[in-house]
């Protein structure tokens, strides 16, 4: 064989390792709940985002995807967790089923409520939502943010995040990032 065709060899033979080590990382990185890193508790005194841990959630009203109207308010005496979200967003996707997990089988027993506000303005449109509920099953409360108003209000920056409000509405955490069962059973019962 001559140079010319042993040097084309071996750049196709280099061209393949990389090729192949581009798919292998490709597939070790696709996205499954256990692969996406938890949300974490937000420290209220280190950060200006958002509400302070303590204060009271600031009370609002939005239709909710079957075209009730609901308030925060409406829940005071119940436990809430607050979460914004959006159907593009995959830590959201992952976290879905794990909020309906523990709705479905504890939420009722530990007076906890669960508001899934879905940030309308950073969505595809109502099909969307609705196609994302259906294809998950939820049946909690989905509040449409239609201007962004309440995303604003709570300095929602970061998707997933949740507010974890306790019975008089007063903010005991902050998670930004996508909650697993675990997380969300502790996170309840540690609520002072």
């Amino acid at each position: 064989m001559s140079k010319k065709w042993i040097g084309l060899l071996v750049i196709a033979a280099m061209i393949s390792i990389v090729v192949a080590g581009i798919v292998k990382n490709n597939i070790e990185n696709t996205t499954e709940f256990d692969n996406i890193a938890l949300g974490s508790d937000v420290d209220f005194l280190a950060t200006k985002e958002g509400l302070a841990k303590g204060e009271v959630a600031p009370d609002f009203e939005l239709t909710t995807l079957d075209g009730k109207a609901v308030k925060l308010s409406d829940y005071q005496g119940k436990k809430v967790i607050l979460n914004f979200w959006a159907t593009w967003c995959p830590p959201c996707r992952a976290e879905m089923p794990h909020m309906q997990k523990y709705f479905d089988e504890q939420a009722g027993q530990e007076n906890v409520e669960i508001l899934a506000v879905n940030l309308t303005t950073e969505d595809r449109g109502l099909d969307k939502v609705e196609a994302f509920v259906s294809e998950y099953g939820l049946t909690f409360p989905i509040p449409m943010d239609k201007e962004g108003e309440i995303g604003s209000v709570y300095q929602t920056v970061t998707i997933p995040t949740s507010y974890i409000l306790d019975t008089d509405g007063r903010v005991q955490n902050k998670i930004v990032g996508p909650m697993n069962e675990t997380m969300i059973e502790e996170l309840i019962a540690n609520i002072d």
